[in-house]
């Protein structure tokens, strides 16, 4: 399977079985995650250095603009988009397998989740998963140790207040906090 069909695959919301070719590729490129992400969390490295090992992490051409604080964890790598002008700061862990697009501007803070893998609930298929894309809009905060579910999308300059679990949309130009995240208020433009 080429990353392009993964990609596709994963962009149709089908489930994806235990053992299936798909479930093969997650494996393939965990491997490959793994040793490039131990090579940015490993050492230092200029900004210019982190930028090619992003995009090699990504297999995507990532804007000059981007910035990371590592440590940096991601079990796939090959299906997160990057805008312009992003921040990710240290700690975060992305399980991108069912697509992280993070928009234009966007801050990620310290130890944020991302996560848009879920096992079926049936014991009998427990191995089995269900995924949906993660959404960041534009100029949206992020604050540390927030955990933004699968299938959720954040509205552009919303902000999702430190230490929330989001499991439903945010709206655009919201804050969002608490567990499960709910609206604490709106923001003036």
């Amino acid at each position: 399977m080429t990353i392009e069909a993964f990609r596709e695959y994963m962009a149709s919301g089908k489930p994806v079985e235990a053992g299936s070719e798909v479930h093969q590729m997650f494996h393939s490129l965990s491997q490959e995650a793994l040793r490039i992400t131990a090579e940015i969390n490993g050492k230092y490295h200029t900004p210019t250095e982190l930028h090619e090992l992003m995009e090699q992490l990504t297999g995507r051409s990532i804007p000059r603009s981007f910035g990371l604080f590592p440590p940096f964890h991601t079990d796939c790598g090959k299906n997160i988009k990057i805008g312009e002008n992003v921040f990710i700061n240290m700690g975060c862990k992305f399980q991108d397998q069912g697509g992280i697009t993070i928009g234009d501007g966007a801050l990620i803070g310290h130890n944020v989740v991302l996560a848009t893998l879920n096992h079926t609930l049936d014991p009998s298929h427990r191995g089995d998963m269900t995924h949906a894309p993660i959404h960041i809009g534009r100029n949206v905060w992020v604050g540390a140790n927030a955990t933004i579910l699968q299938g959720v999308t954040v509205g552009d300059g919303a902000v999702v207040a430190a230490g929330a679990v989001v499991t439903k949309d945010v709206a655009p130009n919201t804050v969002v906090g608490g567990i499960p995240a709910r609206v604490i208020k709106t923001i003036a433009e």
